[in-house]
């Protein structure tokens, strides 16, 4: 479940972050609302991704174990910086009316977002690619998904 439901949320972090890059010049209303709707897409997604539907992992190696923690650390920052700049793209849609500035720190904080996302995303990447986490269930504890 975790590799299906999770590259949707990656695309739209990375499509929102850029939006609201250009939107820095622009200041489209049409815009704003994208970036919203994708930021909420995206958080509420890779918080269920991230908390809820997250796979367990069993007899992994230390290296992959070392690997993991990386990837979650990073999975973890994108929440919080998704929340965070979802709750700033709301304040600046609805309370500051899109002034640049606004826009501006909605921009930096979903950039950093962004760059949480890819760095979730290469650790995965790594994950399953190098350490061999996951194809056919191997190192995944099926037994538990919470």
């Amino acid at each position: 479940m975790h590799p299906l439901l999770v590259h949707f949320p990656i695309v739209l972090l990375l499509v929102a972050a850029a939006v609201q890059l250009c939107n820095i010049l622009f200041l489209r209303r049409e815009l704003d609302w994208i970036t919203t709707i994708a930021t909420l897409i995206s958080f509420g997604m890779a918080y269920y991704v991230t908390k809820i539907a997250h796979p367990h992992t069993s007899g992994l190696t230390e290296h992959a174990k070392l690997v993991l923690a990386q990837h979650d650390y990073y999975a973890d920052w994108t929440i919080y910086l998704a929340g965070i700049g979802l709750t700033a793209q709301l304040l600046s849609q609805f309370l500051f009316k899109g002034q640049r500035w606004s826009v501006l720190v909605v921009a930096f904080v979903l950039t950093g977002a962004a760059y949480s996302v890819a760095m979730a995303g290469h650790y995965g990447a790594q994950l399953v690619h190098i350490e061999g986490v996951g194809p056919q269930g191997k190192y995944l504890d099926t037994g538990h998904h919470h």
